[in-house]
Parts: structure tokens; C-alpha cells; sequence
């Protein structure tokens, strides 16, 4: 089965604040999704973009590659960040509650569950698909 390319984003209108995330297929974008909420972060947009790019695209074991220009999602796939939280109790380096366990739980299981590779891409670099999910995240921002 060939892996299927997505481009996801998350922006946020204040951090807290208004903030909308966004996914789009390579190469033509045409089948993408988007949301958002009223009250969030910026990474909680950048994490729920993946999960629901995921979940969406890759129910039926689709193997999936999830490109991304935020650190947050993309280091801690390979870092493998997520595994240190699961065994320090969702406590992270700081021994601090770990941001957004509600969201990276569920998303670690689709990952370790399917065929996800994560790549990072440079963020306002003009490259045609990361700018496309940029924009559904700011057009899903509730205002």
C-alpha cells in the first residue's frame, strides 16, 4: 500500500486563545480537514491536527506520513519522548505533568497501533502544502 503524504498545522490567535488546526493530502490537498476552538494552545492545534489526519486517513491501516513543521509532534515521535512520559507516569524531564495528556494518548495509540512515519518541514518557508494546512488552521480559528 502506498504511504499517504500529510501536511498538518495548528495556529492559535493568542496563546491561550482562539486556535484552529488543519491537514491536507499531498499533492493536490484536496482531501483535508480542519476545526477548531475557542479556547486552547498552539500545540494542543498542532497535536489534534495529527491525531484527526490519523484517524481519519489511516483507520484502514493506510501507511501515513505526517509532515509537520512543529517540534512539539514531530521530536516527539523521534525521540520517542512519548515513551519516557509513559514510563515516568506522564511526567515529563521537569517531572512535571506532561501538556495535553488527553490528546497524546490517544494519538500515540494510533501510532503504535498503524504505519506513521513523522517528518518536519520549515514553517512561512513558502513550501505549497505546509502553507495550505497553515491556512485551514487560521480559517478554522473561531473569531
Amino acid at each position: 500500500m502506498e504511504r499517504v503524504v500529510v501536511y498538518t498545522d495548528g495556529a492559535c490567535s493568542g496563546n491561550p486563545g482562539p486556535g484552529g488546526w488543519g491537514w491536507a493530502v499531498s499533492p493536490a490537498g484536496e482531501t483535508r480537514g480542519s476545526g477548531g476552538d475557542p479556547d486552547t494552545t498552539n500545540q494542543r492545534m498542532e497535536v489534534y491536527a495529527v491525531l484527526d489526519a490519523i484517524r481519519t486517513l489511516g483507520a484502514d491501516g493506510t501507511p501515513i506520513e505526517i509532515v509537520s513543521d512543529s517540534t512539539y509532534v514531530v521530536n516527539c515521535f523521534r525521540d520517542s519522548w512519548w515513551v519516557k512520559w509513559e514510563k515516568n507516569g506522564w511526567k515529563n524531564s521537569k517531572k512535571q505533568p506532561v501538556a495535553n495528556t488527553d490528546l497524546w494518548k490517544p494519538l500515540i495509540d494510533v501510532v503504535r497501533n498503524g504505519d506513521v512515519k513523522f517528518t518536519w518541514v520549515k514553517g512561512h518557508s513558502g513550501h505549497p502544502m505546509n502553507d495550505l494546512a497553515d491556512q485551514l488552521a487560521v480559517a478554522a480559528t473561531p473569531r
